[in-house]
This record gives C-alpha cells, sequence and structure tokens, in this order.
C-alpha cells in the first residue's frame, strides 16, 4: 500500500502525519485491498479571522476509487470528518461486495412427476 500525505499552506509536522497514519488503520482493519492512499491537508485563508482547515483523501482499491474531503475550523476535526465519512464508504462499499458474492443454486430440487 502506498500512502502519499501532502500539505498545501501547511507544513506537516510528525505527529500530523502521525495522526492521520493512525486514523488509517480504522480503514485498513475493515477493508484490506487498499492499494494507493493520498491524503491532502490544506489550509484556506479567506480573512484572517476565518482560516479553513480542509482534508482530501484519495483511496484506490481493486474495483473502486473514493474520493472524500471535509471542513473545519482546526484540523485535527477535519481529519477526524475525513475519516468518519470515509469508514461510511469504505463499510458500505464491503457490503455490497459481499451481498452479491453469494453461491448460485447448485440443483434444483422441484416437483417430480411420476409416469404411471
Amino acid at each position: 500500500m502506498n500512502l502519499k500525505i501532502s500539505g498545501h499552506h501547511l507544513e506537516l509536522t510528525p505527529p500530523l502525519r502521525e495522526y492521520v497514519q493512525n486514523k488509517l488503520e480504522r480503514v485498513k482493519r475493515h477493508f484490506d485491498n487498499v492499494i494507493d492512499i493520498s491524503v491532502k491537508l490544506t489550509v484556506d485563508s479567506l480573512t484572517e479571522k476565518e482560516k479553513r482547515q480542509r482534508a482530501e483523501i484519495n483511496l484506490h482499491t481493486r474495483g473502486k476509487d473514493f474520493h472524500v474531503e471535509s471542513e473545519a475550523q482546526d484540523m485535527y476535526a477535519a481529519i477526524d470528518l475525513l475519516m468518519d465519512k470515509l469508514d461510511r464508504q469504505v463499510l458500505k462499499h464491503k457490503g455490497r461486495i459481499q451481498d452479491h458474492q453469494h453461491e448460485g443454486i447448485r440443483r434444483y430440487e422441484g416437483p417430480t412427476e411420476e409416469i404411471a
């Protein structure tokens, strides 16, 4: 699994990087077919009073790509919201996959007719 964490207008500190990695463990616990993960953390500064922290993730798995975004006043809160949304999407996708991979009918045991 490839993990890429980047920051835009933000210095990526080791605690922030470690926090993202710890939160991603929850997703990897539910779904182990993850190929590539790209996380982008951004600070949008409209005015000094209105700083907006954004977190985006692109998760590439076998058969499906996920893209999730979240915004909050605090970067850690934005990451928490992001991981909650991603976890819901991954669980929903996992449920769909498991529902469609059922066994077919092997042999039909229908009514039999006797010829007299």
